[in-house]
């Protein structure tokens, strides 16, 4: 209890102040309009008595007896307590009313927010909320006046509280999650935001700040067995990172970043993630279980040896008939889903390569199948040489201007480029050139002619397919072109 006159704290039972001396009222102190109305009708009753007193005097009576004369002198101090009783009773009443109503407590708040008489105010919004405990605009106005009191705790309380409020409106809650994140970005405090999100169940909040929230990440696969690979996705809301680990220690911000999936390939796999958001917050960490039994998928048979060869080749794989599909590199690196697509036998290159196959059904890659070529032809006719023949015959015909390969007015021309070489049936060995045209602008894209040359004595043809799609020679002549052979 507060003292009514210096607002010091008292100690419960006590009836003064034992600072100022105040004494203390058991009723509450009615409210200025009570007191005018009691003090007024005390006025009425010693007036009224005052004029009765007056008449009395003015008659003349018989002598009385002293019972007579005791019972007149008593009327007037009965009368005087029963209109005092009935006063009373009526300004308690009175009282009791505006104690209970709503409208009279927010106005009297009111009155004391504009007077700077807070504690007052408090007292009045805490009784309006006493008779109307859902309304959410009551609960800002006394959160208003805390604010204004500088009392931060309470303050956030009531935000907090309207936020659980079921009956506010999109409107109401918008402003109070609003406060409070305003509150807690200007501490730093990015903890409490994302604990205050994730305990909400308001999808649009959620939305509307969803980047404060560092939300556990979401697992595309979900834990158990497997007998296939798993390409494990993992997701998270908001902007940040994602950490991982697979031994089944707890990832902080030094394990691994998440940037791509991760193959679950074979055995067995404890995943632990967390995702921390763009102000360092950290998620809960989640951890999923997985084992991966493969099946056994055949590796691809090669039908070219690793060697040494002296005549143009293929390398080809024999088993295509099998389940799967099959990837290879050229560049010594292991194939995955992502490399070269094989679809038919590919002409073996000049020099050493280096060649990797797999096959993958369903996921699940096999064993890798690698040839190693070294192919050197017994002739003194390189490609580049020809190369220049396919050029110098463009400029013989007038197909090009010059030996840059410009055909036109624009900066575009004819280039000559070597793909491989190959054994013709009937026909013998010949290097392959591939006519191209690129742009001003460097694009390229090949024209649809094709040249075989030679390998011995660098006699030149045109390279077209038949119908049946087998290599068809046309002879190079002055006069015309021919078919030279099949």
């Amino acid at each position: 209890m507060k003292c009514p006159n210096c607002g010091r704290e008292m100690a419960d039972g006590v009836l003064y102040c034992e600072y100022c001396g105040e004494d203390i009222h058991i009723v509450p102190d009615f409210e200025p309009e009570l007191d005018q109305y009691l003090q007024q009708a005390a006025s009425d009753i010693v007036d009224e008595l005052g004029e009765e007193s007056k008449d009395d005097g003015e008659k003349k009576e018989e002598p009385e007896t002293a019972e007579a004369s005791g019972k007149r002198r008593m009327w007037p101090f009965a009368v005087l307590l029963a209109v005092f009783v009935v006063a009373a009773a009526v300004g308690m009443g009175s009282w009791v009313y505006l104690y209970n109503s709503e409208e009279h407590q927010v106005n009297r708040a009111v009155q004391c927010v504009a007077q700077e008489q807070y504690d007052r105010a408090v007292d009045y919004y805490g009784r309006a909320l006493e008779l109307d405990p859902d309304n959410v605009e009551l609960m800002f106005a006394l959160a208003d006046v805390y604010l204004q009191k500088n009392n931060k705790v309470e303050y956030e309380y009531l935000l907090r509280e309207i936020t659980r409020k079921e009956n506010a409106t999109e409107e109401q809650l918008d402003s109070a999650y609003g406060r409070l994140i305003a509150i807690y970005r200007d501490r730093g405090d990015y903890d409490t935001i994302n604990e205050l999100l994730l305990g909400s169940n308001n999808e649009r909040m959620l939305s509307t700040y969803g980047n404060y929230i560092a939300d556990p990440p979401q697992f595309s696969v979900i834990e158990g067995y497997y007998t296939t690979i798993q390409p494990l996705k993992l997701t998270s809301i908001g902007t940040g990172t994602i950490y991982y680990t697979l031994d089944g220690s707890d990832p902080d911000q030094n394990a691994t970043q998440y940037s791509m999936p991760i193959l679950l390939e074979e055995g067995d796999y404890i995943v632990k993630a967390m995702f921390v958001n763009e102000y360092g917050i950290e998620s809960d960490i989640v951890t999923k279980e997985y084992h991966v039994d493969n099946a056994e998928v055949p590796p691809p048979e090669i039908g070219a040896a690793s060697g040494d060869y002296n005549m143009p080749g293929y390398i080809e794989v024999l088993d295509t008939e099998e389940e799967g599909e099959i990837y290879y590199t050229t560049d010594g690196s292991t194939p995955t889903a992502s490399s070269y697509a094989y679809t038919e036998p590919i002409p073996m290159p000049l020099g050493r390569s280096y060649y990797k196959f797999v096959r993958i059904v369903d996921g699940v890659k096999s064993d890798v199948a690698e040839g190693i070529y070294n192919l050197v032809l017994n002739t003194a006719y390189a490609p580049e040489q020809a190369v220049q023949d396919v050029l110098q015959y463009s400029l013989s015909i007038g197909k090009i201007r010059d030996q840059a390969g410009h055909f036109d007015d624009t900066e575009a021309i004819y280039v000559y480029e070597f793909l491989y070489a190959v054994t013709i049936e009937e026909s013998g060995d010949f290097y392959v050139i591939a006519e191209v045209q690129r742009g001003a602008d460097g694009a390229q894209a090949r024209t649809g002619n094709f040249y075989a040359a030679n390998i011995y004595d660098g006699t030149l043809f045109k390279l077209q397919q038949d119908e049946a799609g087998r290599s068809v020679l046309i002879a190079i002549d002055a006069n015309q072109d021919t078919p030279a052979g099949e």
